[in-house]
């Protein structure tokens, strides 16, 4: 698995735990750690976990209403965990993050195989759908 896909993994599993827990201040950085060590021994780009983290974290309620913007008949409440939490990772990266290093429709993939791997049947599709319709916003722009 290349590095940066792992990374992704790694901050997706922290952001779905921290999430599921009642998102509890201060809880985040401790499941990232024991994430990191769990799932990313070896991991040479650790950075790259914690941009991503901190990242979602400080744009968290501006991305939130992105995603209920896109998606208004699902209140963020009302979508799956997982589906949530790689949207968040997702549109992060689509809005706010080097499009050099991560151009959109990498962005896109990558949150499309996210929702593959842990999210259910139709989760690929959702996520496709939403950062679709968020790419073609931008691109009128």
């Amino acid at each position: 698995m290349a590095s940066r896909h792992l990374s992704r993994s790694i901050v997706m599993q922290s952001l779905y735990e921290w999430d599921f827990s009642g998102k509890k201040p201060g809880n985040l950085e401790k499941i990232v750690e024991k994430n990191i060590k769990e799932f990313g021994p070896g991991l040479e780009d650790k950075d790259f976990v914690w941009q991503l983290v901190n990242g979602v974290i400080s744009k968290l309620s501006d991305i939130d209403k992105i995603i209920e913007k896109a998606a208004p008949e699902w209140p963020i409440e009302q979508i799956t965990i997982v589906d949530r939490n790689v949207l968040r990772i997702g549109l992060y990266e689509l809005l706010y993050g080097n499009k050099e290093e991560v151009p959109p429709k990498v962005a896109i993939n990558e949150a499309i195989e996210l929702a593959k791997t842990f999210g259910g049947e139709s989760s690929g599709k959702f996520i496709n759908g939403v950062l679709g319709t968020v790419f073609k916003e931008i691109e009128k722009k």
